[in-house]
C-alpha cells in the first residue's frame, strides 16, 4: 500500500501559498508539508510568514517566508520570481487573499465596488497570469487553486460587490482551465461556506446559532476543512479535475439556505 505522501504525489513538489501566514493558508501549508511538499508562504506580515515557514520545517520540508502585498500590481512579478527562484520552480499555487465588505447595494459606493474587485478578483488574475507564465516556461505543468465563495454562486445580500467578484473568479477559473490545459496546468477553486477564521472567529453565541440553524452540518467549517480541500486539488488524486469549483460548505448550497443572521461567508 502507498504511504500518505506517495498517495498525494506531492513529495518534493514546490507549492506557493499566497496569504499563507494564517487561517486557510496556514492549514493548507500544514497538510501540504505533511504530504511532502516544500512551501513558500507569502504574507504582508513577516512574523506570520516566518511562523508558518517554521511549522513547515518542523515536518522536515523547506518553508520559505516571503513578505509581499499582491494587491500592489508592481509586487506580483517580484513575489512570483522570488518564490520560483527560492523554491526551484513552482509546481502549485494556492491563493487565499480575499474578504467581504458589508452593505446594501444602494449604499455601495464606486470606491467600495472597486476595492472589492481588487481584493477578490483583479489581483487573482494578475497573480495567476504570472504563475502560469512561470509554469509554462518550465514546461512541467502545474496546479492552481483559488478561493471563491458560495456567495459567487447565488445571491449575496448585503455583500453584493463581494459576491460579484467571487462569481467573476469562478468564471475566470473555468477560462484559465481551458486556455492553460494544453500546458498541463489545472486550475480549480474552492467555495467555502461559513468558516471560522482569524477574522471571523467563533463565539459561544455563533456556535449556538449554527448548531440550531438549518445548516446541515450544524456547525461552521474550519480552516482545516479548506486546507484538506486545497491539498486534494493540488494532488495527483485530482489529476482529472479541472475548471471545477468545489463547495466546502457543510451542505449549505444543497439546502439552498440564505442565513441572513449568520454573517461569515469567506474567501
Amino acid at each position: 500500500m502507498p504511504d500518505e505522501a506517495s498517495l498525494f504525489g506531492l513529495t518534493g513538489r514546490k507549492l506557493l501559498i499566497v496569504g499563507g501566514g494564517q487561517g486557510m493558508g496556514e492549514a493548507t501549508a500544514q497538510f501540504a508539508a505533511r504530504a511532502g511538499a516544500d512551501v513558500a508562504l507569502v504574507d504582508i506580515v513577516a512574523d506570520r510568514a516566518e511562523s508558518v515557514a517554521a511549522m513547515v520545517a518542523g515536518y522536515g520540508r523547506r518553508g520559505i517566508p516571503i513578505v509581499g502585498d499582491v494587491l500592489d500590481d508592481a509586487q506580483i512579478p517580484r513575489i512570483v520570481q522570488e518564490a520560483d527562484e527560492r523554491l526551484g520552480g513552482i509546481d502549485a499555487m494556492v491563493s487565499i487573499v480575499g474578504a467581504a465588505a458589508w452593505g446594501s447595494l444602494l449604499d455601495t459606493t464606486a470606491a467600495v465596488w472597486d476595492q472589492q474587485q481588487s481584493l477578490n478578483l483583479r489581483y487573482f488574475f494578475l497573480l495567476c497570469q504570472a504563475v502560469a507564465r512561470s509554469m509554462i516556461a518550465r514546461g512541467t505543468g502545474g496546479r492552481i487553486v483559488g478561493i471563491a465563495s458560495v456567495d459567487g454562486q447565488r445571491a449575496s445580500p448585503m455583500r453584493g460587490a463581494y459576491g460579484a467578484a467571487k462569481a467573476g473568479l469562478i468564471s475566470l477559473v473555468q477560462t484559465m482551465a481551458v486556455e492553460w490545459a494544453p500546458h498541463a496546468i489545472r486550475v480549480n477553486a474552492i467555495a467555502p461556506g461559513h468558516i471560522v477564521t482569524p477574522r471571523l472567529y467563533d463565539t459561544p453565541q455563533r456556535q449556538e446559532g449554527y448548531a440550531s440553524s438549518l445548516l446541515p452540518a450544524g456547525r461552521r467549517g474550519t480552516t482545516e476543512d479548506i486546507g484538506k480541500a486545497a491539498l486534494f486539488l493540488i494532488s495527483e488524486l485530482a489529476s482529472y479535475v479541472n475548471g471545477t469549483t468545489l463547495d466546502v460548505d457543510g451542505g449549505q448550497m444543497a439546502a439552498n439556505l440564505f442565513p441572513r443572521g449568520f454573517p461569515g461567508s469567506n474567501g
